[in-house]
């Protein structure tokens, strides 16, 4: 391995690292396999995951916070969605693997 190679190597792999770490909290990952299927408000994914709004809000802050989410504001609403394709198709991918519901 040259010089040229382990640099780049480092560089890829810290982000992808952060990446893989945001995704390797239940809450999450299981968040990020709702999102992929489509725009989803705060309320809509409390409902679905059966937890409290709180704990949403706070795994949502997180994957904003890392860049894997974007949301926008309509009315009292925040709706959330998956903030870059290439994340998208790789939890796609994972939430297809595991079997994850949608």
């Amino acid at each position: 391995m040259n010089e040229e190679t382990l640099v780049y190597g480092e560089t890829g792999a810290k982000p992808a690292a952060e990446v893989l770490k945001a995704l390797g909290h239940t809450g999450r990952f299981t968040i990020m396999c709702q999102l992929v299927h489509g725009e989803k408000s705060v309320n809509t994914l409390e409902g679905i995951l059966g937890i409290r709004q709180a704990a949403v809000s706070q795994q949502l802050a997180r994957l904003r916070q890392d860049g894997l989410v974007k949301h926008r504001r309509e009315g009292k609403s925040i709706y959330y969605s998956v903030a870059n394709p290439r994340i998208e198709e790789m939890v796609r991918f994972l939430c297809g693997h595991f079997k994850m519901p949608h």
